[in-house]
């Protein structure tokens, strides 16, 4: 069983190895059917000086008995006010295919609130907000939904394969999750704050490099884009490689806060 230690803010966040001294927090926000586990192996991968926080939402793993939120702008409103707790140090956010959406919502409603300015947005595997999306597919049956995270891969299409008990418990928050992807709709404003780093795997059928590279219209500070080996879900292949990048990319203004 995976031990984590009460975060101030309530049971959304999750740290797996505290680190009072940090000088950075690095809030992960994870993909549809995902969970604050995703990120659970990445604190030993990162310096003593950055401590990760990982969101828990609701109706999964220790949360499986909470309603889950169907409602986008409430999901975002809710996180947004359980990170502000985060904020008496420098934070960056990291959020991987819909948690690259919710954590650059989560970020824009923070400024409205009058909370500091990110240190940097890492957003994964996603195009950016203002690129036009086809019709998502409605995952109205089973089949749909399998068929889907098949072709995604990762982990989670593994363990759905095990057995008909463990789809049965995760189809409804799968069947949440993509809901909200389905339902996000952009609404343009003023650019963030802070600098966007997108990160993509070269093999993702989900996203490409231009559609990537749209996240540049979404601050007025500066932009980078960085390409791993792998599919939707190089996160999971490639970790190493991934964290070193936010590490590296950290770096400089944990030493400077």
């Amino acid at each position: 069983m995976t031990v984590h230690h009460s975060t101030p803010g309530s049971a959304w966040l999750r740290r797996y190895v505290p680190r009072a001294d940090a000088r950075l927090r690095l809030v992960c926000f994870p993909h549809a059917g995902g969970s604050a586990s995703a990120f659970r192996d990445w604190p030993e991968l990162l310096p003593p000086d950055i401590e990760l926080i990982a969101v828990q939402y609701p109706g999964r793993q220790d949360r499986y008995g909470e309603p889950l939120i169907g409602d986008f702008p409430v999901l975002v409103s809710e996180a947004a006010r359980a990170v502000l707790h985060c904020f008496d140090r420098p934070v960056a956010f990291f959020g991987h295919s819909l948690g690259a959406t919710v954590a650059y919502e989560v970020a824009r409603a923070l400024r409205a609130s009058g909370a500091p300015a990110l240190t940097r947005l890492f957003v994964s595997a996603r195009k950016a907000p203002s690129v036009p999306r086809p019709d998502t597919v409605r995952f109205g049956t089973e089949e749909q939904i399998m068929a889907y995270i098949r072709n995604l891969g990762g982990s989670g299409a593994a363990l759905l394969e095990q057995g008909d008990d463990l789809l049965e418990l995760m189809l409804p928050m799968l069947r949440n999750d993509f809901g909200l992807v389905a339902s996000y709709r952009y609404v343009p404003g003023s650019p963030l704050d802070c600098p966007v780093t997108a990160v993509i795997g070269d093999q993702d059928g989900s996203v490409n490099e231009d559609e990537a590279r749209q996240w540049s219209r979404h601050t007025v500070r500066p932009f980078d884009l960085h390409t791993l080996p792998g599919g939707h879900f190089y996160t999971e292949t490639a970790t190493d490689r991934l964290v070193a990048l936010v590490a590296d990319t950290l770096s400089d203004v944990a030493k400077r806060s």
